[in-house]
């Protein structure tokens, strides 16, 4: 029998927010990083390489590496074990610079069973824009082992993925001059009006002047010149630690695998009447072979036998949950009912959907 546990969260943190570092709070416009993606081979494998007939591919870009160090292997049949096909993924942070390092993260992509001990052979990395930005090498660090035998096999966390602290090399610098711009926008990560306009009189107070203008409720845009800073990088040293109270939306966020209930500090239910309870039909067959007597004609007969029933569990009577001001009083109400974490899940969707449960409501 499946067990399933609810949490009803009280974090403090929501109940009185507090002020957040606006650096914490948004994105600043044109400082970001970009995506980096290779196709590459992994060497040195003991026996947990791609099958070359089932992964032409690792054949292939096999054959083009040993080309390219003067190995001809045209026409030639060789089955390897000990290589693998493999995707390469990075982040080029903001302003890296060529000559830094970067980490990289190595999946397999064939039918490889582990990258254990396996090194990357030099593999570009490419942006969006089909550009090489970083070139990665280095041996793989495997996060999982596997092993198996004739009749059975064990695999513990997932051998096939891997990192390289520092394993490629930026070779390629993203063209952004951040000293040209004379407006910076700021991009608030989750976009509310009362956060924006709290950062605007934040951001203005600290420069005693109108520098900063709310543009919606996901943009604050700052005025590099009215800043009277040596440069952008300067103006957003003066901004980045400045603190602002978030406004959060009123949220109930529900895992409906593992059971677990997550509420904000502002959800809020209105009056409202609930009843839960549960059918079961239970249907249960039970066969019974029928035999003729010793040394009588006759051939044996299998007789149906069937069960039916149906259960109505008590569940709960009509209850009433009360108006509630506070989170505490919503998870009393509903812990007073009495219900599993699966059916209080339920409850909270019905009375979503009767309007008295005024929250976003977001299901995993």
């Amino acid at each position: 029998m499946i067990r399933l546990f609810v949490f009803l969260l009280l974090l403090p943190g929501l109940a009185q927010a507090g002020a957040v570092r606006l650096k914490d709070l948004v994105e600043f416009d044109g400082v970001r990083g970009n995506d980096l993606v290779g196709y590459g081979l992994v060497v040195g494998l003991n026996g947990t390489g791609d099958g070359l007939r089932n992964a032409p591919f690792t054949e292939e870009i096999m054959s083009n590496i040993l080309e390219r160090l003067g190995v001809n292997v045209t026409g030639e049949d060789f089955r390897p074990k000990n290589v693998a096909a493999v995707f390469v993924t990075a982040a080029l942070p903001p302003f890296a610079r060529v000559g830094s390092q970067i980490d990289i993260t190595v999946s397999a992509i064939g039918d490889s069973k582990s990258l254990l001990g396996g090194t990357l052979i030099m593999t570009p990395l490419n942006a969006a824009d089909g550009q090489i930005y970083a070139v990665a090498q280095g041996t793989v660090l495997a996060g999982g082992a596997s092993a198996e035998g004739q009749a059975a096999s064990v695999v513990q966390g997932v051998p096939t993925s891997g990192v390289i602290p520092a394993g490629a090399r930026v070779e390629r610098e993203i063209e952004f001059d951040l000293r040209s711009l004379t407006r910076l926008r700021l991009a608030l990560r989750e976009p509310d009006f009362t956060t924006a306009g709290r950062i605007e009189a934040a951001v203005n107070t600290v420069f005693n002047g109108r520098v900063a203008v709310m543009r919606d409720s996901g943009t604050v845009e700052l005025d590099i010149t009215a800043t009277q800073t040596k440069s952008p990088a300067h103006a957003i040293v003066r901004i980045e630690n400045i603190l602002v109270e978030p406004e959060r939306k009123a949220r109930v966020v529900v895992d409906q695998r593992s059971g677990t209930i997550v509420m904000g500090a502002d959800v809020r239910i209105s009056r409202v009447a609930v009843s839960q309870g549960s059918l079961t039909l239970r249907v249960e067959e039970a066969p019974i072979a029928v035999q003729p007597n010793p040394f009588a004609e006759g051939d044996t007969v299998i007789v149906p036998r069937t069960t039916a029933e149906i259960e109505q569990e008590p569940g709960i009577k009509l209850a009433e949950v009360p108006e509630s001001a506070s989170l505490s009083d919503v998870v009393a109400g509903l812990n007073a009912l009495g219900v599993s974490p699966r059916d209080m899940i339920d409850i909270l969707k019905t009375i979503k959907a009767a309007g008295a449960l005024h929250a976003e409501f977001v299901v995993r």
